[in-house]
């Protein structure tokens, strides 16, 4: 394998006691948020996963502001980032913890205006006690990911529309903010269907490539570096195409940041998939994996990899970790696969229609993906 650098981040919200609602919240203790702060999270990566990554992989941190990250123990964190020689990869503005009424998309001004300004504090911390920890290629620069999960409704009423107009001047004023103090980061949407409202705003990706486009043409805002944060499995729970969804990204220069969790029904193993709730399963090694890391290779794509998961609600602590190895693991062994992937020889087979011999190609790549996670993961 071509050993230039990968690029995998790691999710604070990953290291939880536990999921709660009718499983347990406490299958973890170490892990509850007394016992395991954020910087203690980066101390526990440098040490228990870090050395288990081929050494080819940079790793990266995504965090929520303000519960997550904020100014009352940033200074700790940064530090035990620089000592770990991880880099800020992510970090998003944690509205669905506050604002249960469309956040900046709402219709009450006063939890508008709140929203808002979470978001230029979380634009705040970036550019000021973040700033060293930044990698310090541009093209590596962390993504400023506005989640949709806040910008939802349950009522079908005109009001949907103005909701819609809130959330493009909202953040049409974030992006020119942004821009003010460098215009350094990448801005991202992360679309979802649902959750946390039966209906949302931005729930697809084409919503998002849409709403950037009417961003620059009612607002001026440059799409450069705007676009979408993908997540794999937001598209697999309503039965989206993610492969074709990976083309749309990389057609419209948007892909800004990614989420490799999977919703687990599409390996053959675990069970989920449309229709059920998020259960972000790690990377899953299959053919679509493949198929889009290998439209990512073409595409030239070096940003970072990040791995939104949960450890499922029985793992203990050691499980856990192991969990988001394996993810890491996984994506490299697809990657691999795909760049050794006759490419030539399978676009001969499907001009030719010779369809099974195209799969053949592919159920060969997903052998020699389980094969090189096996030696990875071993080694």
């Amino acid at each position: 394998m071509d050993k230039k650098r990968s690029f995998h981040s790691i999710c604070r919200w990953t290291f939880n006691p536990g999921k709660g609602g009718f499983v347990p919240a406490n299958i973890r203790p170490q892990w509850d948020g007394q016992n395991l702060t954020t910087a203690d999270v980066v101390t526990l990566i440098k040490k228990r996963i870090a050395p288990r990554l081929p050494e080819w992989v940079t790793l990266g941190f995504e965090l929520h502001y303000d519960t997550e990250i904020n100014e009352n123990n940033v200074a700790e964190v940064s530090d035990a980032m620089i000592d770990a020689g991880i880099y800020l990869a992510m970090i998003t503005p944690g509205a669905h913890s506050h604002f249960g009424y469309g956040g900046i998309a709402s219709l009450d001004p006063e939890e508008r205006r709140q929203a808002e300004e979470l978001g230029t504090r979380t634009v705040d911390l970036a550019y000021g006690p973040l700033k060293k920890n930044w990698h310090s290629d541009p093209g590596l620069a962390p993504s400023f990911v506005l989640w949709n999960g806040s910008y939802g409704y349950d009522l079908a009423t005109i009001g949907v529309k103005k909701m819609y107009q809130n959330l493009k001047e909202s953040v049409a004023a974030l992006c020119k903010y942004e821009a003010k103090k460098g215009g350094a980061l990448y801005i991202g949407i992360e679309p979802k269907p649902n959750e946390g409202h039966p209906a949302m705003l931005l729930p697809t990706v084409a919503s998002a490539l849409l709403f950037f486009r009417r961003l620059e043409e009612e607002f001026g805002i440059s799409r450069a570096k705007k676009g979408v944060n993908k997540e794999f499995g937001h598209s697999e729970m309503i039965g989206l195409d993610h492969v074709y969804d990976t083309v749309e990204e990389l057609d419209n220069n948007a892909m800004i940041h990614m989420h490799l969790n999977s919703q687990g029904y599409n390996d053959g193993i675990t069970l989920g998939g449309p229709g059920r709730y998020d259960i972000d399963h790690g990377t899953k090694i299959n053919g679509f994996n493949i198929a889009i890391a290998g439209l990512l290779q073409e595409a030239g794509y070096q940003r970072w990899y990040g791995h939104d998961m949960l450890t499922r609600p029985y793992d203990n602590e050691e499980q856990g970790l192991d969990r988001v190895v394996r993810s890491i693991l996984s994506w490299e062994a697809c990657a691999q696969a795909a760049a050794n992937l006759d490419t030539a020889a399978l676009m001969n087979a499907l001009a030719n229609r010779a369809t099974a011999k195209a799969e053949d190609l592919m159920r060969n790549a997903l052998v020699e993906a389980h094969t090189f996670f096996n030696q990875l993961y071993k080694g």
